[in-house]
């Protein structure tokens, strides 16, 4: 008798891409992401809403944006605003004796994905 291996087959997590800060983002519920700044004074667990809906996949049928979907939000929750590790810009000209050097630190603004409505 051959023994059949069962197959656990995992439900595929609905996700969506949504476009902010000129990126996009591949998002399903629960996940943490960071984003570029996003405007204006935010709280922690201040709602955030992404409009901005290009695909929705929910494991069954994927609906494709002509660029967006209408009706379809991303609801997300503040987390935190901050800056990210510095990174160093550095101009050099071999020979002319000219050396700039700057630094520069990305603002981003980090949210958690409560919901795909």
């Amino acid at each position: 008798m051959v023994k059949k291996e069962e197959k656990n087959e995992e439900k595929p997590q609905p996700f969506a891409i949504i476009e902010t800060g000129g990126k996009q983002y591949k998002v399903s519920e629960g996940d943490m992401i960071t984003v570029e700044k996003i405007a204006g004074e935010h709280k922690e667990g201040d709602k955030i809403v992404f409009d901005s809906v290009l695909l929705v996949d929910d494991g069954k049928s994927a609906d494709v944006g002509d660029p967006y979907i209408k009706g379809v939000k991303v609801i997300g929750e503040f987390v935190e605003e901050g800056k990210a590790k510095k990174i160093a810009v550095m101009k050099f000209r071999s020979k002319s004796r000219y050396f700039k050097n700057k630094g520069h630190r990305q603002p981003y603004t980090k949210v958690k994905v409560v919901s795909i409505k």
